[in-house]
């Protein structure tokens, strides 16, 4: 089964990689999605669950239950994306699951991802300035600086929208997912 993790610091650009996957009949798991559904289940902001989870079953557990979802899906032949990666326990608990794992990375500044997740406005994104320094401290506490380092892939997405689009789908071909 061959698996593409995706890290990025909030408002970097990883949710484009949803509209482009689908041209390249790509599954995705976006592993913040385990921590929105636990946050429901339990009454808890997306923040503090994260944190709370992590505690209760260890560094790499939304790796453990994503990965879980991946195995119980019927398409092995796909390509599989794991949006949402945040450390090194994760990396390295999908890479013993998925011997074809590979990571990419997508960056942009901070003064821009600001502005993005201003325009955004989704439910758990920064609407200050502080909260939003406040959540990058929480994901580098997670060890993300550590995971981008990691990458074997990089694509800053700093500029121009068609621009990185363009990224996203050479990233696509050069992985040969047609």
């Amino acid at each position: 089964m061959k698996v593409i993790g995706i890290c990025g610091l909030p408002g970097s650009g990883k949710s484009l990689i949803h509209e482009i996957a689908k041209d390249y009949n790509v599954i995705i798991y976006n592993m913040g999605d385990v921590i929105r559904e636990e946050a429901l289940k339990r009454d808890m902001n997306t923040g503090d669950i994260a944190i709370q989870l992590r505690k209760e079953e260890g560094d790499n557990v939304v790796a453990k239950l994503t990965v879980e979802r991946i195995k119980k899906n019927e398409y092995k032949n796909r390509l599989f994306i794991i949006e949402g990666i945040r450390s090194l326990f994760e990396v390295d608990f999908i890479k013993e699951n998925f011997e074809d794992f590979k990571l990419l990375s997508i960056f942009a500044s901070p003064k821009t991802r600001f502005m993005r997740l201003k325009m955004r406005n989704r439910e758990d994104d920064s609407n200050s300035l502080d909260e939003f320094k406040k959540r990058d401290e929480r994901e580098l506490k997670f060890g993300i600086a550590n995971v981008i380092v990691y990458s074997d892939y990089l694509i800053v997405n700093e500029y121009d929208f068609e621009d990185y689009k363009k990224k996203l789908r050479e990233f696509f071909k050069s992985i040969h997912v047609s």
